[in-house]
């Protein structure tokens, strides 16, 4: 078992970034493929990025391409979301989750959400 703990959302303006970290748990968090997700009120979740175990392949949703970057550190057991050029669409409680790096295994563990507020 993982166990993610995110932190780095808050309340920012248009056009400024936040930095996303999720810390994990265990000496296996190198073995395991990242994704982070977000949802906002009255909306279905979405994946935003994705990363591989090795950091070698990452994964964009088209509406952050460009200004999103997906990172990680596995000696320290953090992933990262950096997020620039932030926008009101980005507005959403934004979860880190991990699976495994097999292509079919679903995202069975999950951080417990930050809140990230863009104002307009």
């Amino acid at each position: 078992q993982v166990q993610l703990v995110e932190s780095g959302g808050g309340l920012v303006q248009a056009g400024d970034s936040l930095r996303l970290s999720c810390a994990a748990s265990g000496r296996t968090f190198g073995t395991y493929n990242m994704g982070w997700f977000r949802q906002a009120p009255g909306k279905e979740r979405e994946l935003v990025a994705a990363i591989t175990w090795s950091g070698g392949s990452t994964y964009y949703t088209s509406s952050v391409k460009g200004r999103f970057t997906v990172s990680r550190d596995n000696a320290k057991n953090t992933g990262y979301l950096q997020m620039n050029s932030l926008n009101a669409e980005d507005t959403a409680v934004y979860y880190c989750a991990a699976r495994s790096s097999f292509l079919t295994a679903p995202y069975d563990y999950w951080g417990q959400g930050t809140q990230v507020t863009v104002s307009v």
